[in-house]
């Protein structure tokens, strides 16, 4: 019989075991019972001290006896701390045995599902099934590229002779501009007056006078 047989009362060759939530189960039931006994026998070992400490002086007798079943008690309370900490680490590696089980079968589930949905695929169908999808999208864009090329209704012209002739007709439009601003090289002279420049008035008449003045002064002077 097994561990878990002799513990549970599992039954014998043929008997079916307890599933793992049943035995942490019941391992949590034995261990709330150990641990209102530990709470027990906590209780009678205090009880039995003040026994002792009150007939320590009066009833030695009696103060040894309860001293002795104090003794068997703290015995009892140490045996049961063992098997509570046994538990524990029992249930403890059960649930992690139980969790470790749960994990494996949900990736078995998932590897199962993952092989179905692949079932039906080929891998050389699979690459031809890209390239196809790459040939198709190569196709596509060439479509694009040609759809957006200007159209020259069969015409086509050299660009660099139309930026020549482009160069030059700039040249001429500046050409053009320059004489405007400096002005026509032939411009038309202004005709001669027909009529006479009006003549200066003579000075002679008044020279003469002046001489005169001039000279009478000089004789007065002297």
């Amino acid at each position: 019989m097994s561990l878990f047989g002799k513990i549970f009362g599992g039954g014998g060759k043929g008997g079916k075991g307890p599933s793992p939530q049943e035995a942490i189960q019941k391992l949590r039931e034995t261990e709330e019972m150990l641990t209102k006994k530990q709470e027990f026998l906590e209780k009678k070992i205090d009880q039995e001290l003040q026994i002792a400490k009150k007939n320590g002086t009066k009833n030695k007798r009696a103060a040894l006896q309860a001293l002795k079943r104090k003794k068997r008690y703290e015995k009892q309370l140490a045996q049961i701390d063992g098997t509570i900490s046994t538990i524990e680490f029992q249930r403890e590696a059960l649930e992690n045995a139980n969790t470790n089980t749960e994990v494996l079968k949900n990736m078995g589930l998932a590897a199962k599902a993952m092989k179905s949905a692949h079932e039906n695929m080929d891998i050389n169908k699979v690459d031809d099934l890209m390239q196809d999808i790459t040939e198709q999208q190569e196709l596509a864009q060439e479509i694009s590229d040609a759809i957006s090329k200007p159209v020259g209704f069969g015409e086509e012209f050299d660009e660099d002779e139309l930026l020549a002739e482009l160069d030059e007709l700039e040249q001429e439009e500046l050409d053009k501009n320059l004489l405007e601003i400096g002005g026509p090289e032939n411009v038309p002279l202004p005709n001669v007056p027909s009529t006479s420049l009006p003549s200066r008035p003579a000075r002679k008449e008044e020279d003469e006078d002046d001489m005169e003045d001039l000279q009478r002064w000089a004789m007065e002077a002297m």
